[in-house]
């Protein structure tokens, strides 16, 4: 019996504007999620600009279709910007929490890790303050 063995990687950041480009053609084109998901997880966790990260998350969570998994994801990478920067918006807090109400409601529409994503915002901005 062979086994295959995964190994996951954090991706790197990429330039703003491959960024937005990856962004915008799986907006378009739901197989072009896995492209897209790395796009946003790399910036999530390694870009200094948390202003670029949070527009395009909410870039994100207003134009991904019901049952994208770039949903859920988006919820997670705002609660990456409040770990790692201690702030996002009030817009972002409330798209945030919209996600986690939707993906409570129906994991199928929206996945779990919006749910993740909005404990992280409840535990890194303090007392719940939006910049």
């Amino acid at each position: 019996m062979q086994h295959s063995h995964h190994r996951f990687e954090n991706p790197p950041p990429m330039p703003h504007a491959i960024v937005v480009e990856v962004l915008g053609r799986a907006l378009g084109d739901r197989s072009q999620e896995p492209a897209a998901a790395n796009a946003l997880v790399g910036i999530a966790l390694n870009d200094d600009d948390w202003e670029f990260i949070e527009h395009c998350c909410l870039e994100v969570g207003a134009r991904a279709s019901a049952g994208s998994s770039l949903l859920g994801l988006t919820g997670l990478c705002l609660g990456h910007v409040a770990r790692r920067f201690g702030c996002v918006s009030d817009q972002a807090v409330a798209l945030a929490e919209a996600l986690a109400t939707r993906a409570r409601l129906d994991p199928s529409d929206v996945d779990g890790r919006a749910l993740d994503g909005i404990d992280d915002i409840r535990v890194f901005l303090p007392s719940g303050e939006a910049r």
